[in-house]
């Protein structure tokens, strides 16, 4: 049995206000359309019942006085309901509306002599028009009330809706790194469009204001920490100039490879930090040329030293900044052979490079949120910033740079590059 799949639009906030409120009108409507319907009908109906049952007693009267009887009065009446004649055959009166000649008509009978029935009609066609028409005047009221009440709650809706939906846009916007934005409604009594500060705040404005302040903690937080790391980098970089060079003059032995080796990882690591804070403050400028990625991949695997295959199903010109992208995939194929197990093999695919070693794959963290600085996994070495850089740069390039596992083990590393437009 397949279920019922209804649109996207009958989710939103607006439509399921909407129905709400055509559900209530309806409703109302119908209540008190009910309601002055019966009232009105019984006082109508209560009215004629009065004048038939006066007519039949005048007629009562006249019958056993032997007078004869006024028009629309007579015994057992062609047109008289058969039920009205059994009770009053039963000696009782009573009323009943009933069509007789094409027209609604209220009968009043009553009991005479010889088992027969004593009735008189009357005219009930003026009384059933004014019960119609009102049902019509019901009708045209209610659909014009549900359609104006509808417009109204439709345009205050969506006032909220809008708020909603410019509250919700901010955060994405937020997420995705622009710790600039900020919805700044007016009705928090801040920002540029902000209106009376002592006005009442409502629901919308509360989370609106909570998003610009958490904004606000966020972007200083981590421009504090952007800072600390660009501070930190360049203060280290001249002790270590100096450090390095002193280094060289220790005579030659195994003491003086541990310090050099050691000055050699600290100077990687601030350049690291310098190219991190760098990306950091989002100035970084391409120089974009075109490359073809085959090439330029094996030469990025002779650089590094290890034992890479390389691997060129398509090979496709793009254009790119050949420094950023180097750094890219050679950080990537330093980590697959600083964190993995040989085999690694880099594999130029049209403009997607994966980079896939056979080890025990990348951890769970990285994989469902991405890389992050100075952490690692089961005591491994390196400080976690190869990936963060790698990621970076991606982002400069425009190029998205996946991380995933390999159902039968390694880590794989998924490089998408931009495609340049096509000429002509």
């Amino acid at each position: 049995m397949s279920r019922l799949v209804l649109p996207q639009w009958a989710a939103t906030l607006t439509a399921k206000a909407a129905v709400f409120i055509t559900v209530m009108c309806c409703a109302l409507a119908a209540l008190l359309g009910v309601l002055v319907h019966v009232q009105v009908t019984n006082q109508t109906v209560g009215q004629a019942r009065d004048r038939a049952l006066q007519r039949l007693t005048e007629a009562t009267k006249a019958y056993e006085a032997g007078d004869s009887l006024m028009p629309g009065a007579g015994l057992d009446p062609a047109g008289l309901p058969a039920s009205l004649r059994t009770l009053a055959v039963t000696g009782r009166r009573g009323t009943m509306v009933a069509e007789y000649r094409g027209r609604p008509t209220m009968w009043a009978a009553g009991p005479a002599d010889g088992g027969r029935a004593l009735a008189v009609e009357i005219d009930y066609s003026q009384q059933a028009r004014t019960i119609s028409g009102l049902d019509r005047a019901i009708l045209w009221s209610s659909g014009l009330a549900i359609g104006a009440t509808l417009l109204v709650g439709a345009f205050a809706v969506t006032r909220v809706t809008r708020r909603l939906h410019t509250t919700a846009r901010v955060a994405r916007r937020i997420s995705a790194g622009d710790l600039d934005a900020r919805v700044h409604d007016p009705r928090t009594g801040t920002g540029p469009r902000a209106k009376d500060p002592a006005r009442p705040q409502d629901e919308v404005a509360a989370v609106a204001a909570a998003l610009d302040s958490m904004a606000a903690s966020l972007q200083g937080k981590l421009l504090a920490e952007q800072r600390f790391t660009a501070d930190v980098a360049h203060e280290l970089r001249t002790p270590l100039t100096g450090l390095h060079a002193a280094a060289e003059l220790l005579p030659p032995g195994r003491p003086t490879e541990l310090v050099q080796d050691r000055v050699a990882a600290l100077r990687t690591l601030t350049e690291d930090l310098l190219e991190i804070s760098r990306l950091d403050t989002g100035r970084e400028r391409l120089e974009l040329d075109t490359e073809h990625l085959g090439p330029l991949a094996e030469r990025v695997v002779r650089a590094s030293g290890a034992g890479t295959e390389v691997r060129v199903v398509r090979d496709v010109a793009v254009e790119t900044d050949r420094r950023r992208l180097e750094r890219v995939l050679g950080n990537l194929v330093a980590n697959a052979h600083r964190h993995g197990r040989p085999p690694v093999v880099l594999t130029v695919d049209g403009p997607v490079v994966t980079v896939r070693d056979h080890g025990d794959g990348y951890p769970e963290y990285l994989v469902a949120h991405g890389p992050q600085r100075f952490r690692t996994e089961g005591g491994a070495k390196g400080h976690g910033l190869g990936l963060t850089i790698a990621l970076g740069q991606a982002e400069v390039l425009g190029a998205r740079l996946e991380f995933a596992n390999a159902p039968d083990g390694g880590a794989v590393a998924t490089l998408t590059l931009r495609m340049p437009p096509p000429e002509g």
